[in-house]
């Protein structure tokens, strides 16, 4: 794609959500931002988050983005994070070397859409990885905390961390809960068939004014029995993308479904809700990956299966399209991720694997 494309593609599926229309609905260009390549020529960017306040080496506006491959194209063996600002100056925030991470971290590194940062600037990030970019040497793997300067100062492993895949974070005063998808409960075992054991945990830090280090107080699994399988391309297909809700409402992308679900109460249930109720299904979705919440309690998600975009009412009425990437064959598969909504500019960030770039669309 050029640096800044019309949108090949645009609809509209139902009312508005609100008198303005929905939120995508000036959108309609997309910009590359920057390549998110490092040095040691990481690609296959996942994680996506805005930085929402300066702390250390982060800069809020900024963009921080997690690589899952590393130069060879071996997924799950990504080790690096890039921050990128809104005009395109990339610095690499951390490197990480296995060998020396503290703690504990099942398999070693390869960086997830798994990603936060905390009050204080700690970041943290999901790490599913392998040996050599196959899911026969998938492990475990772990969250591992960063200070704000890009150190890995701990790790969480265990707890029903099980290939954490994606993440979102809400904090509530002195404590912040981490709602993880976990993809390899009995997945590698089960060899390409489907097994219905993906996971939600809430994993909820002490994390007070964000000076000291967080530490875990509980995990607790509030959501089981998605589909999830092993796959030659992608390496693991399973639940994906999460964004709260105002109400207190998760929302999940159930990639395998080619659904969304919700599961209510989701900072004080003590149980799981399954899989949850069905918010949509079908229609625009095409195996949904990435997800974001936007103003409104619109639920944005991104498409394995092509290039697209498609913007949810919370009732479930799916209100637009875009189309953020047209390359290949099928057009767009396999090309987007992890997003984030930047409220104050109007515009979302999502990462392109068919390129290795960060992009922005925005309104023309």
């Amino acid at each position: 794609m050029t640096a800044s494309t019309a949108l090949a593609a645009t609809a509209a599926f139902a009312a508005p959500a609100t008198a303005h229309g929905p939120f995508v609905g000036p959108l309609n260009t997309v910009r590359t931002i920057a390549s998110t390549v490092p040095a040691n020529g990481d690609v296959n960017p996942y994680g996506t988050v805005l930085i929402q306040h300066t702390d250390g080496k982060l800069r809020r506006g900024n963009i921080l983005v997690s690589n899952f491959n590393n130069s060879a194209n071996q997924q799950g063996t990504g080790t690096t994070l890039v921050e990128v600002s809104p005009r395109g100056k990339v610095t690499q925030f951390a490197q990480i070397d296995p060998a020396k991470v503290p703690g504990y971290c099942p398999g070693g590194i390869g960086l997830t859409t798994a990603l936060s940062v905390l009050p204080g600037g700690w970041v943290v990030v999901g790490s599913l990885p392998t040996t050599d970019g196959t899911a026969a040497t998938a492990q475990a793997g772990c969250l591992l905390v960063l200070d704000n300067h890009g150190k890995v100062r701990e790790t969480f492993a265990g707890h029903g961390i099980n290939g954490p895949w994606d993440m979102t974070a809400a904090t509530h005063g002195d404590t912040t809960d981490l709602f993880v998808t976990n993809v390899l409960n009995g997945t590698v075992r089960a060899n390409g068939k489907i097994v219905r054991r993906g996971t939600v945990l809430r994993v909820t830090l002490c994390t007070g004014d964000g000076k000291r280090l967080p530490t875990l107080m509980s995990t607790t699994r509030i959501g089981s029995g998605f589909a999830q399988r092993t796959d030659p391309s992608a390496l693991v297909i399973g639940p994906t993308g999460v964004g709260l809700g105002r109400d207190d409402t998760l929302y999940v992308a159930d990639t395998l479904g080619n659904r969304i679900t919700a599961i209510r109460d989701a900072s004080t249930r003590h149980d799981s809700a399954g899989t949850g109720r069905v918010v949509t299904s079908g229609g625009a979705l095409n195996g949904p990956l990435g997800l974001a919440i936007a103003p409104g309690d619109e639920i944005l998600t991104v498409n394995s299966g092509d290039g697209n975009l498609v913007d949810t009412a919370a009732n479930g009425r799916q209100l637009a399209v875009r189309t953020l990437d047209s390359s290949g064959s099928p057009a767009g598969a396999g090309a987007l991720f992890g997003l984030a909504v930047d409220r104050e500019h109007h515009k979302v960030y999502f990462v392109d694997d068919a390129t290795n770039t960060l992009n922005a669309l925005t309104a023309p």
